[in-house]
């Protein structure tokens, strides 16, 4: 009977484990990606915080007398659950994405195909990771911004629910990015035209209730404005749409990408050469 090949994740898993060390892998990656980008925080964490702080004070600052998105709500106060959701789904992006891509180009992949790792353990690491790294950043933009405008908790519940499956959601992306890209080129063209542009586009900024008709459907159209619209109704119990169409598009949009992500990983899709 000949050996599993080892050059995919789960490919080595036939063989069963002690019940001891089933999860083993998983932690062990796990622990080596929150290490990742722990290890150099003043360039994952603080330096998106200064940019959040940034586009605040300048766009805060000139906008927040002229501009009330909502009854009753001050364009600054607006401003921030949107920055805080940008600095979270980009850098839960960027840290999965980054990350494989630097195993596949420093040649150090084989290290983390050849152990028993099956497929949802690789998945599960590198998303949790994402998550993680999205939750320190937003947390950290939310901090030093809440003392320059308050914002409100008119519905809490909803803050966590859409951060947590956010991060997760952009977190499988950057993995699906990963595998998809053999260089950094193409992996910073899928974040500049695609992630950074959906993100910008999704009413960070603005309530797309003010667009015309057009650019209101074209924003509808976005899935990351779910994503920034419900989390915002969190803070002001108002939104564009209804917070549940918002978690219904999420969600599902976070199965598809799921989907997809597993079937490359046990498939070895770009991972096995």
């Amino acid at each position: 009977m000949s050996a599993p090949s080892a050059l995919a994740p789960g490919a080595a898993m036939t063989a069963r484990r002690p019940h001891g060390e089933a999860w083993i892998g998983f932690r062990t990656l796990l622990y080596k990606e929150c290490l990742r980008f722990w290890k150099v925080s003043f360039q994952t964490i603080a330096a998106p915080v200064l940019t959040g702080v940034l586009y605040l004070l300048v766009f805060g600052q000139v906008l927040d007398a002229r501009l009330e998105p909502f009854p009753g709500v001050h364009y600054k106060a607006f401003l921030i659950p949107g920055l805080v959701m940008m600095s979270l789904l980009q850098n839960a992006f960027a840290n999965s994405s980054s990350s494989l891509i630097q195993s596949k180009i420093m040649g150090n992949l084989v290290f983390l195909l050849l152990p028993p790792l099956s497929a949802l353990e690789f998945f599960g690491a590198y998303v949790l990771a994402a998550v993680l790294r999205g939750l320190c950043v937003g947390l950290g933009v939310f901090v030093v911004t809440f003392w320059l405008a308050p914002p409100s908790f008119a519905a809490p519940l909803w803050i966590p629910v859409f951060a947590l499956l956010s991060a997760a959601l952009m977190g499988v992306l950057g993995l699906v990015a990963g595998i998809v890209s053999d260089k950094f080129d193409q992996l910073a063209a899928f974040q500049n035209f695609l992630i950074l542009p959906a993100t910008f586009l999704s009413g960070v900024f603005y309530s797309v209730h003010g667009l015309p008709d057009f650019w209101q459907a074209f924003s509808h159209a976005n899935p990351f404005f779910y994503m920034i619209d419900g989390f915002r109704y969190g803070f002001f119990a108002q939104s564009d749409v209804s917070p549940w169409t918002s978690l219904a598009v999420v969600a599902l949009s976070f199965c598809a990408v799921s989907a997809l992500a597993l079937a490359m990983l046990r498939s070895g899709y770009k991972l096995r050469t």
